[in-house]
C-alpha cells in the first residue's frame, strides 16, 4: 500500500511510543497521576487547542463507544460540525479521529503527527513526565486536527475511567454521561465498584449537565454528590437493559434540542465495528469487541435474540481480565470453543491452557479447542461452522480487529475514511 507510505510510518512511530523509559510513554499503568500533567505539558506548547472545543465526555463500563457515537452521528444530522474521539481502533489507527462520521485522512493523520514531533521532542528532553504516551499523542492530534476544522461539539470517549484518563483535561464540558458501573480495569480504577465509580465520576464538571443510565442508589448517590459539590444538574434515566445506550444517547440530544426526526436519522446511521457486527449471514459471523463481564452479559443477551442452530466462539482475553467471569456469562450458549490470543506484542494474553481448565468447570462436556494462532482458527472454525450456525468471534477488540479483516480490509478503511 504505497499510497499510504506516510499514514503507516506515522503509525509506526505512535506504535513505537511504547518502547519509552518506564518514567515516559510507558509509566506504569497503575499510576495515572501523570496522565494529565503530562499531556497539559504538550497542550501548553501547542497553545492549549483543546481549550477551543466544547465537549461531551462519556464515560462507563460498557456501551461508552456506543453511546459517543449515537451522539456523533445525531448532532450530524441536526446539522452541527462533530468531532469525536474514539477507542480502540480495530483495523486502523484513523478510526479514533473522524468528523461528521468520516475518520481523518491518513495523510492528515501522518501530517498532524509531523506537526507535533517538534514538541514531542521537546517533551522528552524538558518535560518532567517525559513523551506523552501513545493514547495522549493521539488525543493530542485530535485536539490539534478538531480546532483546525472548526467543529462545533467534541465528543470524548473516555478509554479507562474518569478522573485520570487523558480525555479530562478538558477543564469544562457541556454534557458528562455515564452509561454504567461494573468491574473492569481493577487493577488500576481499584476493586469495589465505589472506587470505580468515584473515578469515572470525575468527569463531571463545573456546570455541566450529567446524566446517567446507572440504576442503583449507591452508584446514584456517588454521582449525585459530586454533582452537589461541582453544581452540575444531574438526570437519570431509565430504560430497558437493551435500550439504555440509545435512551442515553436520546436524552442527551434532546439537552441540544434536536428534533426526534433527526434523532431517529442519527441512529439510523450509527455503526461502529465490532459492535455486534454481523459481518456476514450465511452461515452467521459476528465479530465484536465485548472483553468484561457486563459487555459480554449484554452480549448473550442479545444472541438469544438470534436464530441459529449452533454457536461456535472464537475467543482471546487479555491476562489482566477475569477470565471466570467472562466465560460464566458467555459460555452458556456455545456449542464448541475456540480458544487463542491476540497478535499484540505489547500486551499479554490470558493462558490458553488456564481459560481451557475453566471452559471445562463450567461446561464439562463442551468441545474447546486451543489454537495459538487466531488466524488459524479463523480458517478451521469457519471450515467447519454450518449454513445455519453462527460464528462468534470476542472477547478482545484486538482479536475481532485483527480477524475482521478477513472480510474488510484495512486498505478499504484508509481508502474509504469509513469501515462500512
Amino acid at each position: 500500500m504505497k499510497k499510504f507510505k506516510n499514514y503507516f510510518q506515522a503509525v509506526q512511530y505512535i506504535d513505537s511510543i511504547r518502547n519509552f523509559p518506564a518514567k515516559h510513554g510507558s509509566a506504569n499503568v497503575r499510576d495515572r497521576r501523570c496522565n494529565i500533567p503530562r499531556l497539559a505539558y504538550l497542550l501548553k506548547l501547542l497553545n492549549n487547542p483543546h481549550h477551543h472545543l466544547k465537549c461531551i465526555q462519556v464515560t462507563g463500563t460498557g456501551g461508552k463507544g456506543t453511546v459517543a457515537n449515537y451522539l456523533h452521528e445525531i448532532l450530524t444530522a441536526g446539522g452541527f460540525k462533530v468531532g469525536s474521539f474514539l477507542s480502540p481502533h480495530v483495523s486502523a489507527e484513523i478510526e479514533r479521529i473522524k468528523i461528521n462520521g468520516q475518520y481523518i485522512a491518513p495523510d492528515q493523520f501522518s501530517e498532524t503527527l509531523d506537526q507535533l514531533k517538534p514538541y514531542l521532542n521537546i517533551c522528552v528532553e524538558k518535560s518532567p513526565y517525559g513523551h506523552p504516551s501513545f493514547f495522549e499523542t493521539l488525543l493530542a492530534m485530535a485536539f490539534l486536527y478538531f480546532k483546525k476544522e472548526k467543529v462545533d461539539y467534541a465528543v470524548l470517549e473516555a478509554g479507562l475511567g474518569g478522573q485520570n484518563d487523558a480525555t479530562n483535561i478538558v477543564k469544562e464540558n457541556k454534557l458528562a454521561l455515564i452509561t454504567n458501573i461494573d468491574y473492569d480495569h481493577t487493577e488500576v480504577l481499584g476493586n469495589s465498584l465505589t472506587k470505580i465509580a468515584l473515578d469515572k465520576a470525575g468527569i463531571i464538571k463545573k456546570g455541566s449537565c450529567f446524566i446517567t443510565t446507572e440504576t442503583r442508589p449507591k452508584m446514584l448517590k456517588i454521582f449525585q454528590e459530586r454533582c452537589q459539590k461541582v453544581k452540575a444538574s444531574f438526570l437519570q434515566i431509565k430504560a430497558d437493559e437493551l435500550e439504555r445506550n440509545q435512551a442515553l444517547a436520546r436524552a442527551a440530544a434532546q439537552h441540544f434540542k434536536i428534533a426526534e426526526k433527526q434523532i431517529i436519522k442519527g441512529f439510523k446511521n450509527s455503526k461502529l465495528p465490532c459492535r455486534f457486527e454481523i459481518i456476514q449471514k450465511s452461515p452467521l459471523v459476528i465479530v465484536d469487541g465485548s472483553h468484561n463481564r457486563i459487555k459480554l452479559k449484554y452480549l448473550e443477551d442479545k444472541l438469544e435474540n438470534l436464530n441459529f442452530r449452533k454457536l461456535h466462539i472464537i475467543l482471546a482475553l487479555a491476562y489482566e481480565k477475569d477470565a471466570r467471569a467472562a466465560l460464566k456469562e458467555i459460555l452458556p450458549l456455545a456449542d464448541k470453543l475456540w480458544l487463542t490470543r491476540t497478535l499484540l506484542t505489547y500486551r499479554k494474553s490470558s493462558d490458553l491452557k488456564e481459560l481451557y481448565q475453566i471452559g471445562k468447570k463450567f461446561k464439562k462436556n463442551l468441545e474447546i479447542k486451543i489454537i495459538a494462532d487466531p488466524w488459524q482458527s479463523l480458517k478451521l472454525a469457519l471450515r467447519e461452522v454450518k449454513k445455519h450456525d453462527c460464528l462468534l468471534i470476542t472477547g478482545s477488540f484486538y482479536l475481532a480487529g485483527e480477524l475482521r479483516k478477513h472480510w474488510i480490509s484495512e486498505e478499504y478503511t484508509l481508502k474509504h475514511r469509513k469501515s462500512f
